[in-house]
């Protein structure tokens, strides 16, 4: 089977060229085109997707969706396994790509996500440790009982699916979300009874280091997702919340990070009023 990868991009100078890069020496596997989406920027982006001949295509601040953006681009999609990617990912393992499609091309799944390991001794280090461990697993609709929520975890900063069953899902169904893009179509995945795998063997560095704003005005986009698509509410939300909350505290004290215990409280409260708190309709 063979693959096209979508980034899209956005102010993106620092990233482009070592992602490109990373990307053309992964091995076994069958690359057909890797397909960037440039949100208009301020820095130089779009000059150094020219000099490196990369195939990208350029939109408008107002018109860029996580939804809407990705759906327009798979429709141009002509290759087997659609990947999609985001630009600030670090790949350091010339097998990223094959361990993340090579189960798709088996017929094992039908979608896959990557582990995403942190750099960074902050937060983060312990929620991508608690939602990527070492060990890989397949989810279907059988597993919603025992894993709620979590079912449809599934991250689209690295991850994979079957061009068909994409278009037969009918994409993201048009809509424009701010975030949970990736969620949204996990569950139309599981619900129709495909399979997403979690790759462990399919590695990148993937962490932020946001500031209390920063983080509020995620974790809002995140409340207007689930009190846009509300049927999300049963599996479970305040409990994956309260439950990963619960991890990091716990691990902080083992591992007496103190550092990252004073970010702790800040954190999770902007986490918990961005939730809450409606935002201003886009």
């Amino acid at each position: 089977m063979n693959i096209d990868i979508i980034c899209p991009l956005y102010n993106a100078e620092k990233y482009i060229e070592p992602l490109y890069q990373s990307i053309q020496k992964q091995n076994n596997i069958d690359l057909h085109e890797i397909k960037f989406v440039l949100t208009r920027s301020k820095d130089n982006s779009e000059a150094i997707l020219k000099r490196i001949n990369a195939q990208y295509v350029e939109i408008e601040p107002k018109d860029f969706s996580h939804s809407a953006t990705r759906e327009m681009m798979a429709k141009t999609c002509k290759a087997d396994i659609i990947v999609f990617i985001s630009q600030d990912i670090k790949i350091v393992r010339d097998d990223w790509l094959y361990y993340l499609t090579k189960d798709i091309e088996s017929g094992e799944c039908d979608a896959a996500y990557s582990r995403q390991l942190a750099e960074k001794n902050n937060i983060e280090k312990y929620t991508r440790e608690k939602n990527y461990g070492n060990v890989s697993f397949v989810k279907t609709k059988d597993d919603i009982e025992k894993l709620g929520l979590n079912t449809f975890f599934f991250s689209d900063a690295s991850s994979a699916i079957k061009r068909d069953v994409f278009e037969k899902l009918n994409y993201y169904d048009g809509k424009r979300f701010a975030s949970n893009e990736d969620q949204y179509i996990a569950h139309k995945l599981i619900m129709n009874d495909y399979r997403i795998k979690y790759c462990a063997e399919s590695q990148v560095f993937h962490s932020h280091n946001f500031n209390f704003k920063s983080l509020y005005k995620r974790y809002q986009d995140t409340g207007e997702f689930y009190r846009a698509e509300p049927y999300m509410n049963t599996y479970g939300t305040n409990n994956a919340g309260a439950g990963m909350a619960k991890y990091i505290l716990k691990r902080i004290i083992e591992d007496k990070n103190w550092k990252v215990a004073v970010e702790y409280i800040p954190n999770m409260t902007a986490r918990f009023l961005g939730m809450k708190l409606k935002g201003k309709r886009r």
